[in-house]
């Protein structure tokens, strides 16, 4: 009797716990999941946390809402101009809506990449088609991305429940028949511009020079008009001084000068003067006998 029991409440907790692994189930914080009866959606997008479901008759299918990431194949594309660019890139993608990603690919991560990397490829032939080589070079290319990316997107969301997070371009080539001619005309285009920077430095640089050359010719004559003002003043004063003095003493001022003429006249070894030695120059070489007979 005590064995039957024991059996039954053995059998009753293995009951419990069948039930309760059946019918509760958890959403990790990266997932979302949706409930199904018997394959149809009757509970759509359900949230992190613990949860339940009626056994047997619902199944619960859960999916990865990180951001995931798609490496697609490198693809040759046309430009405007019909000339080939090699691209290489990949998409980050996410799951948005669980439902409309369940109905779109039965919950099948394989079947959404399969349905995503077309869409990719059309989506970029469309944009570099709508450039030339020149724009495709010169602009960034997180900018070239960005009208692909949006309306990628918009579609995605619509046809598969997913974002499209972003598409990078890891690396654009040129086919070899096509990167000699491109490097050429992109080294000619330098090189005009070069000369054209180069032309408005000179022609910047001689204004500049003319510039300094007018202002120190200004600088010049305005310095030389000073400089002869101020010399004719020193003149000036020094011709009132000396008036002054000789009209005090003008015997000395006499003297004064002809000694300072009798210095400057014999100054050198063979400097020869051809005078009547009773001329006024020589007066005070002569003897006081000599003036007192004149």
């Amino acid at each position: 009797m005590v064995n039957n029991r024991s059996l039954i409440i053995v059998g009753g907790l293995a009951a419990v716990a069948w039930l309760a692994s059946n019918s509760l189930y958890v959403v990790d914080e990266t997932e979302r999941a949706v409930k199904l009866r018997f394959g149809e959606v009757i509970e759509e997008n359900i949230q992190p946390g613990l949860h339940f479901k009626v056994p047997i008759t619902q199944t619960v299918r859960k999916f990865d809402t990180r951001v995931l990431t798609l490496d697609t194949d490198t693809s040759r594309y046309l430009t405007l101009e019909q000339k080939a660019v090699i691209v290489d890139s990949y998409v980050k993608w996410q799951v948005i809506n669980p439902t409309r990603y369940y109905e779109a690919t039965a919950g099948d991560e394989m079947m959404a990449i399969r349905l995503i990397q077309p869409r990719v490829d059309e989506s970029l032939r469309n944009e570099f088609g709508r450039l030339d080589l020149q724009q495709i070079i010169a602009e960034r290319r997180d900018d070239l991305m960005i009208r692909p990316t949006q309306e990628l997107d918009a579609l995605m969301r619509e046809e598969l429940g997913v974002s499209i997070v972003d598409i990078r371009v890891k690396r654009i080539d040129l086919p070899e028949d096509v990167s000699a001619a491109v490097f050429d005309r992109m080294r000619s285009e330098r090189e005009r511009e070069a000369r054209e920077w180069r032309a408005q430095g000179q022609e910047e640089a001689e204004r500049i020079r003319a510039n300094a050359d007018r202002r120190r010719q200004v600088l010049l004559a305005q310095a030389t008009e000073r400089a002869e003002t101020l010399r004719g003043e020193g003149d000036a004063e020094a011709a009132a001084i000396f008036s002054e003095a000789y009209g005090q003493n003008p015997e000395f001022f006499s003297f004064w000068r002809s000694i300072n003429a009798y210095r400057e006249s014999f100054d050198g070894e063979r400097d020869m003067l051809v005078l009547d030695p009773t001329s006024d120059f020589f007066r005070y070489l002569r003897s006081p006998a000599i003036q007192n007979d004149e």
